[in-house]
């Protein structure tokens, strides 16, 4: 399994290193107020998808860091009050059945 995993990934490094070889030409992206950037094909391709992963990773760094303190505050006990943790808790009444035919 480890040699057809390492012959997976020479296939797609040498897919890709055929695809930068292939694509040398310089292309020019034009961007506002007249600014433009000339470079080989394969640069602004690979630039072009840097930018996109990191835009979707700062894009996701909000709902980590939400998941994240959301995790620590369930991994820590809460403090019960003293009154409350004295009496116990009567069991929760029984659910209905369901309805299978409703909505």
């Amino acid at each position: 399994m480890k040699y057809i995993l390492w012959l997976l990934k020479a296939a797609i490094f040498f897919t890709l290193f055929a695809f930068a070889l292939n694509n040398q030409q310089n292309a020019t992206v034009h961007f506002f107020f007249g600014t433009q950037w000339t470079a080989p094909q394969v640069l602004i391709v690979l630039t072009a998808f840097g930018a996109g992963l990191v835009a979707g990773v700062l894009g996701m760094v909000p709902r980590w860091l939400k998941h994240r303190s959301a995790a620590q505050r369930a991994a820590q006990p809460e403090a019960a009050p003293a009154a409350a943790a004295a009496e116990p808790t009567p069991p929760a009444p029984p659910l209905p059945p369901h309805d299978l035919h409703g909505i």
